[in-house]
């Protein structure tokens, strides 16, 4: 199997479809059009935990991402990892699916002077 495939976990915040776009939009700036990126809404005490167990900080937030970028995957697509939003604690919940892609992809804003951000507000641009 070819292609990207955009699996939305949980309930529904924002249509599948608006999912899939957003995140092949973000991983189209980094030229990957092939694999799985499993994409789910959780509540706050689900992402809380995620962030204490992975990040070592307390509380809520709104968007993680854990990249996996298995190009050896056998018998099924390339694993690109996974995006775990918490919908009431994010402002723009397409801001954040975006965000999440461009984290699995290698994107980081916090050493990258600014340049996710850039794409990111691209992105959200070409939307309006």
């Amino acid at each position: 199997m070819s292609g990207l495939e955009v699996e939305v976990v949980g309930p529904e915040a924002l249509a599948p479809d608006v999912v899939d776009d957003l995140v092949r939009r973000a991983f189209a700036r980094a030229g990957i059009s092939d694999g799985h990126v499993a994409v789910a809404f959780v509540g706050a005490d689900h992402i809380a935990e995620l962030n204490s167990d992975h990040r070592g900080k307390e509380g809520p937030t709104d968007v993680l991402s854990f990249p996996v970028d298995s190009a050896d995957a056998v018998g099924g697509p390339r694993e690109l990892g996974d995006i775990v939003i918490c919908p009431e604690h994010t402002e723009d919940l397409r801001e954040a699916v975006v965000h999440g892609a461009l984290h699995l992809v290698g994107y980081d804003h916090e050493t990258d002077d600014g340049e996710m951000l850039a794409i990111q507000d691209e992105i959200m641009d070409a939307l309006a």
